[in-house]
């Protein structure tokens, strides 16, 4: 073992929980809404000079308005229609809510124009042929006149606010161009490079609602006709860092159809209330206890080391969140739920192979039993780096191509699965080459957990269960599964929440301020499990709930008279979903790139017959989870789409797993047959199985008993995938391979050539 290795690993270790533990103690969390609270902005959309102010209008400025508030850096947020005019923003932890109204509500109609020259003025609207005078923002008093509009904002690409140092501009725009917008640009600029040196028409004007916020003119090294190519530009202006990060969000996000006005601004409190989001602490607590004590249990020093690696893995993950500045949310949290389970199954992983190789190796072992853990380490890599990238390549896609809780969720899950690689891989085994190396551990190996393959593992040694046999059988059962979960989905339907469907928002106004548990409490008991709760300081009580009639408010109007003390009805709307067709379609395709992408990793690492085999029982559980919930008429919300890429993630890197061992037995030869090594792999790698997945199971059994109504559904989501996860290895994952790999054999390998006496070339 090779001490500078180890001396490498502890100053990496050292580094990344020291940095941790500052970043911890020194930087404050970003909350959700849903766990934080955050300010309500109500925009009225209002008829235009020539466009008018209905339902698609109001849609449209919506989409327009959700991509504004991502340029601002909120995540998170909830926007939804209400009613046919009004857009309701909801803004998590947002501390300026003034200047996000004033943001968020501007037209924002971005115009490039060629300049005609110098005008006295005044400033006016634009003529009937587009032209215009605007004040000179880099001559005082000054004013220059406007051609037509050459280009407007529909061309620009993105736009992102940059500190230049390199020409000590300070803050400027940078933007890019579509193609064709490009073109335009070179044309506008080399017809303005045209112009004398000192002619007003040898600038350009960059204009945002009736407004030039640069004009900057051509310099010499443009060529006159040529103009500025590569479809970029540069606004500036003397911006400070928040101006031009307010202007890019603006650009990025485009011109509203119509305009807006701020009808209300309010801090509304979080949506789960304060116990919800105790008792939700206090369960993913013990239930993470519960996982480190049955770590200990079953591989005694081992296990406490890999609990002292949960806890600096929860350490590192927390600190990368913060430090990014990402928002923790509920649905957010559940890819931490997901990494947890990586994390354990990797140190599973290593413990379990390291009790293979101690028991290979006999005597020998007893002298180091750091040369077992290493062996472990070394030989379980591919493993892990397979679950991990495949992870990775879902959360990557997640985040880059999906929006709102979804794009949460890539987020967390990527910081968790690179924070469990970094534990498991290094501090693990660095905290294993320290205490394995103490006298006193030598001369007492059973403490180690590493002198027994335990009773599970030790029985199937023995008589290893022959299921690739009935492959077929087992198949068929699947498939029977699958059936009854369709017909689910087909006879009973899937019950989209409110955020999905849209629904009814009432905002009562209290007598007395209202707890929000106590007025989610009353809610929930007239019969909306899934009603969304918001109070504020002075008494208000929003509830949001799918469209009902009026017996059903008047039921809810009740409940909450009998918590608040009378009353009264302030507003009364039909709401669009917060959840819009955008987000479904994103998130749809990256949920479709993303196994795409998996399945093309996996072929490469494996076959595609492996590949395939994986991917099946993936989208096989996820049909399963997805059936379960139509048959028991649960609602299909944002928790429940984080849950079901759990369920993804959490699949492809049980089937990982046992693939590798599988391919690993091949590899070996033997001539055993290819549904004897299936069956071999399956023994082997089971107690990893059943013991990843135990860890998992008791922090979801904790979040579904006490996690309150909020975390039940994605408790028992989970609670079902993990299970069919675990399950689908067995009996889909595996008996498709074997069955694919029957089919299509891969090419044998080519015969070494033979010269002379026997002699191989």
């Amino acid at each position: 073992m090779s001490s500078r290795a180890s001396l490498r690993r502890a100053l990496l270790a050292l580094a990344v929980v020291a940095l941790s533990l500052w970043i911890t103690l020194t930087t404050p969390p970003r909350l959700g809404l849903d766990l934080r609270g955050g300010t309500r902005i109500v925009l009225q959309t209002e008829d235009g000079p020539t466009t008018r102010a209905d339902a698609a209008a109001t849609d449209r400025a919506l989409e327009v308005l959700r991509k504004r508030v991502d340029g601002l850096g909120v995540a998170e947020p909830s926007l939804v229609r209400s009613g046919e005019r009004r857009i309701v923003v909801e803004l998590p932890g947002l501390r300026d809510p003034r200047r996000a109204a004033e943001t968020i509500g501007r037209t924002a109609q971005l115009t490039f124009h060629a300049v005609t020259g110098a005008a006295r003025g005044p400033a006016g609207p634009a003529a009937a042929d587009g032209t215009r005078v605007l004040a000179d923002p880099d001559t005082p008093g000054g004013f220059l006149a406007l051609a037509a509009p050459a280009l407007t904002g529909d061309g620009v690409k993105s736009a992102e606010a940059v500190l230049d140092t390199a020409t000590g501009r300070g803050w400027t725009v940078d933007l890019a161009f579509r193609d064709h917008a490009a073109d335009g640009w070179a044309r506008l600029t080399g017809a303005a490079a045209c112009a004398a040196p000192a002619d007003p028409a040898r600038r350009v004007a960059i204009v945002l609602d009736d407004r030039i916020v640069s004009a900057p003119g051509m310099q010499a090294g443009v060529d006159c006709g040529a103009g500025i190519g590569g479809g970029s530009a540069q606004i500036t202006g003397g911006f400070s860092a928040r101006e031009a990060r307010d202007l890019a969000a603006l650009v990025q996000g485009g011109a509203l159809p119509v305009p807006v006005t701020t009808v209300e601004q309010s801090t509304v409190g979080p949506t789960l209330g304060a116990e919800a989001i105790r008792a939700s602490a206090l369960a993913a607590a013990i239930g993470l206890a519960c996982t480190g004590l049955f770590v200990i249990v079953v591989y005694r020093l081992l296990g406490v080391l890999a609990t002292i690696a949960l806890l600096l893995y929860g350490l590192v993950s927390y600190a990368a969140v913060v430090a990014l500045g990402a928002t923790l949310t509920l649905p957010g949290l559940a890819g931490f739920v997901l990494a947890v389970g990586i994390a354990v199954d990797a140190n599973v992983l290593v413990f379990e192979r390291a009790r293979e190789e101690y028991a290979s190796l006999g005597r020998a072992a007893g002298r180091d039993l750091r040369r077992p853990v290493a062996t472990a380490f070394d030989r379980v890599w591919s493993a892990v780096a397979d679950s991990h990238v495949t992870t990775l390549l879902a959360a990557g896609l997640l985040f880059a191509l999906a929006t709102g809780p979804v794009k949460g969720f890539g987020v967390t899950l990527a910081i968790g699965v690179l924070a469990s690689l970094v534990t498991a891989m290094v501090i693990t085994r660095l905290l294993a080459d320290l205490t394995l190396g103490l006298p006193a551990v030598r001369r007492r190996p059973a403490v180690t957990g590493m002198a027994a393959l335990g009773r599970l593992r030790t029985r199937l040694t023995r008589r290893v269960p022959r299921l690739m046999a009935n492959r077929r059988r087992w198949l068929t059962g699947c498939a029977g599964l699958l059936l009854v979960a369709l017909a689910g989905i087909g006879v009973r339907g899937v019950e989209f929440g409110v955020e999905f469907t849209g629904g009814r928002v009432v905002r009562y106004t209290a007598e007395r301020p209202v707890d929000a548990d106590a007025a989610r409490t009353a809610v929930v008991g007239t019969g909306f499990p899934d009603a969304v709760v918001q109070t504020t300081g002075d008494g208000d009580v929003s509830v949001r709930v799918r469209e009902t009639g009026d017996g059903e408010q008047r039921e809810i109007r009740e409940a909450l008279t009998r918590v608040a003390g009378p009353v009264e009805v302030e507003r009364d709307d039909l709401i669009g979903p917060s959840l819009g067709g955008e987000l479904r379609t994103h998130a749809l395709l990256a949920l479709g790139l993303a196994v795409a992408a998996q399945l093309a990793y996996l072929s490469l690492r494996f076959r595609w017959t492996y590949a395939t085999a994986a991917v099946a029982a993936m989208t096989q559980d996820v049909v399963l989870v997805v059936g379960l919930f139509a048959w028991l008429g649960k609602p299909v919300d944002s928790v429940f789409l984080a849950a079901l890429l759990t369920v993804v993630g959490y699949s492809v890197n049980d089937s990982v797993v046992v693939l590798d061992r599988l391919r690993e037995l091949r590899r070996r030869g033997g001539g055993v047959g290819l549904a004897d090594l299936a069956d071999r792999a399956v023994a082997q790698t089971l107690p990893r199985t059943v013991n990843t997945g135990m860890g998992a199971l008791f922090v979801l059994v904790a979040l579904a008993v006490l996690g309150g109504d909020s975390l039940t559904d994605f408790s028992v989501a989970l609670l079902a995938g993990v299970v069919l996860g675990m399950a689908s290895t067995v009996f889909t994952a595996m008996p498709l391979a074997v069955a694919l790999e029957t089919r299509h054999p891969a090419p044998a390998a080519p015969a070494p050539r033979r010269s002379g006496a026997g002699a191989v070339v």
